[in-house]
């Protein structure tokens, strides 16, 4: 069980870790002038290597977690209430790398309408995301 618990762990860090950075391309994707076609390219190319590089960590990630909670039972029984939060936040967190793409789509049709400064506090989820999801599982408050 300890191994599955380790992997699990490395992946999220490391889905979380395109979170952290997908955003940030976008911040610099917004701020891209018109005329900079190799520059836009660059970044939408760096974006979906980042997105696809991302979406499989994530299912490593899901995939380690479901194990410990179906098969070792890690958060199940009475008084659990911290794995239903988690399992929340999960979603929430996956709807999130979701939004990404849709977000990153946008960018390849030349149809972004926010500014760099929306990205930028976008960005910033993530960050609260995965503290909310570490405190869950460490601290076990509810």
């Amino acid at each position: 069980m300890l191994w599955i618990k380790a992997l699990h762990i490395i992946f999220v860090a490391a889905w979380f870790a395109g979170l952290f950075y997908l955003p940030r391309i976008f911040v610099n994707l917004a701020m891209v002038p018109n005329d900079s076609h190799a520059e836009r390219e660059r970044l939408l190319l760096m974006g979906l290597k980042l997105y696809r590089f991302s979406t499989m960590l994530m299912l490593l990630a899901l995939v380690f977690g479901l194990t410990l909670w179906l098969h070792y039972g890690i958060g199940r029984g009475p008084g659990n209430y911290w794995m239903h939060a988690k399992l929340l936040l999960v979603l929430v967190a996956i709807g999130y790398h979701h939004m990404c793409r849709a977000m990153l789509r946008k960018f390849e049709l030349l149809a972004n309408r926010r500014s760099h400064k929306w990205y930028r506090v976008f960005n910033e989820v993530s960050v609260l995301l995965f503290a909310a999801i570490v405190i869950l599982v460490v601290v076990k408050p509810i």
